[in-house]
């Protein structure tokens, strides 16, 4: 897309072009116009969020991300201006899936799209009326892009993938809907089989700037293959399977949550109801990883994810599922690598999080979940890691909230409780009972009221319970019948 309009009052004239013509971008110009207090400096910027493609399941059309590349012409050019202010303002946020999420968000932008660690926040954005704003002095003439995270663009993962395959086995697992590869990265010699996916929900950008932490320290990608002694360790005792991008075609397309035919990749890990999932015609993506894993069975599976609305990092597990109903082996193995997780990283924590589910019979409407189906599936332990869109309210960054560089350092941590809980996923007798206090399941909860008045952050008259993030548990009016 490519419009360009002329502010009424700039003298002499700026031009301002609006495009998401890129690898992953997504917003639709609605129009230029002068701004109502500031009229001879300012310039409004008119825009809306486009959505996915509609998905059957859930009857919406999710939208939330954007991401959009602002060009100005007639800055500090001869007799041009010096500077120019423009107010964005995406006029159809409150459409969105998670409106309440806009609270406290803040939007990034940078002059380099290629260079992911480049990205600042904007700390002024404001959620008003509907509309999600905020306001850019220009400096000069030329490109600031902006985006709801830092992009990981799908060329910047294929050549991730071919920096993998210097170092380790990478084959297709099968091809998205629209032809592109599904890449899985094999290494290691363990007995234990470790499952990582990254991804599945596209627009969570973070999930594979933290798969390229994970990927970089694992096989030496910085270091010309040379590893540490504790992943030489871990290559003995786990053979890992690692995704780093589950939904390619989402990604180009700059979808929220879904791939090409709007399937919400993880709602297709089994049939519910009169929907069959997962099928090669609306997801092969999950159709083809589910078939591999089938095939060399897994021990333990994290599923990495980015969230909208909570401020934190934190790991969702497989609550109330039928085989975390049959002792307290789940439960503890659930505890036990979270709190080694807090341990090995000052960014994770363990209170605040999607609340459990309250029954089993709760859980058993989401077994098309990928951390509740493999966890069913395998009887083994499977975690949802969510990191924020926003800052992170337990070590804040306001100038860069939660970055890319952080997302990789947090992947770059999961190699200590990966080893700290080996000895005891597949272990038959009850471990459970050797285990140090400190390890002990904690539920979470999505009431962070007051760690927001610790922070001095607005607080959100808006409160809703949620379970896997979704949209119907926050929205029920968005539901079709």
């Amino acid at each position: 897309m490519f419009r360009k309009a002329q502010p009424e009052n700039a003298k002499p004239p700026v031009s301002i072009s609006i495009s998401d013509a890129f690898d992953g971008g997504n917003i639709k110009f609605i129009r230029v116009q002068p701004n109502e207090l500031d009229p001879k400096n300012t310039t409004d910027v008119i825009l809306h969020i486009k959505p996915d493609n509609y998905t059957e399941l859930e009857k919406i059309g999710h939208m939330q991300y954007f991401s959009f590349r602002a060009t100005l012409n007639g800055i500090g050019s001869g007799n041009g201006s010096s500077a120019h202010k423009v107010r964005y303002v995406i006029e159809n946020a409150e459409a969105s899936s998670y409106p309440e999420a806009w609270f406290g968000t803040t939007v990034c932008y940078s002059s380099n799209i290629e260079d992911v660690d480049s990205w600042y926040r904007n700390t002024d954005t404001m959620y008003t009326d509907g509309q999600l704003c905020w306001e850019h002095t220009h400096t000069k003439s030329g490109s600031v892009f902006f985006s709801y995270f830092p992009p990981y663009t799908y060329n910047r993962h294929l050549g991730l993938v071919s920096r993998c395959s210097q170092f380790a086995n990478v084959e297709s697992l099968g091809q998205s809907l629209d032809g592109r590869e599904i890449e899985c990265i094999t290494l290691g010699k363990g007995k234990t089989i470790c499952w990582i996916i990254h991804r599945q929900h596209p627009g969570e950008t973070m999930a594979e700037h933290y798969a390229e932490g994970l990927l970089t320290r694992l096989l030496g990608l910085d270091t010309k293959g040379k590893v540490d002694d504790e992943v030489k360790k871990l290559l003995t005792l786990y053979t890992f399977y690692i995704v780093p991008c589950m939904c390619p075609d989402g990604v180009v397309r700059g979808h929220l949550r879904t791939n090409a035919c709007g399937a919400n990749l993880n709602r297709e890990w089994a049939t519910k109801r009169f929907y069959q999932a997962p099928t090669l015609e609306r997801s092969p993506e999950v159709f083809s990883v589910l078939k591999k894993m089938d095939a060399t069975g897994v021990d333990i599976f994290l599923d990495i994810h980015g969230d909208e609305e909570l401020p934190f990092n934190f790991i969702s597990g497989a609550e109330k599922t039928p085989n975390w109903m049959k002792s307290n082996r789940m439960e503890s193995l659930h505890g036990a690598f979270v709190a080694a997780y807090c341990r090995a990283s000052k960014d994770m924590q363990q209170k605040i999080g999607y609340p459990a589910p309250p029954t089993a019979q709760d859980a058993e409407k989401y077994l098309n979940v990928a951390t509740n189906q493999i966890a069913t599936r395998f009887d083994c332990l499977a975690m949802t890691l969510e990191m924020p869109f926003k800052d992170c309210l337990t070590n804040r960054d306001p100038p860069r909230g939660w970055s890319p560089a952080r997302a990789r350092s947090l992947a770059s941590s999961v190699l200590s409780p990966l080893e700290y809980i080996h000895p005891y996923l597949r272990a038959k007798d009850e471990f459970w009972k050797t285990l140090p206090a400190e390890d002990a399941y904690v539920e979470t909860t999505d009431d962070y009221e007051s760690e927001l008045r610790a922070a001095q952050e607005f607080v959100p008259l808006m409160k809703s319970k949620r379970y896997y993030s979704d949209v119907h548990e926050i929205h029920p009016s968005k539901q079709v019948q």
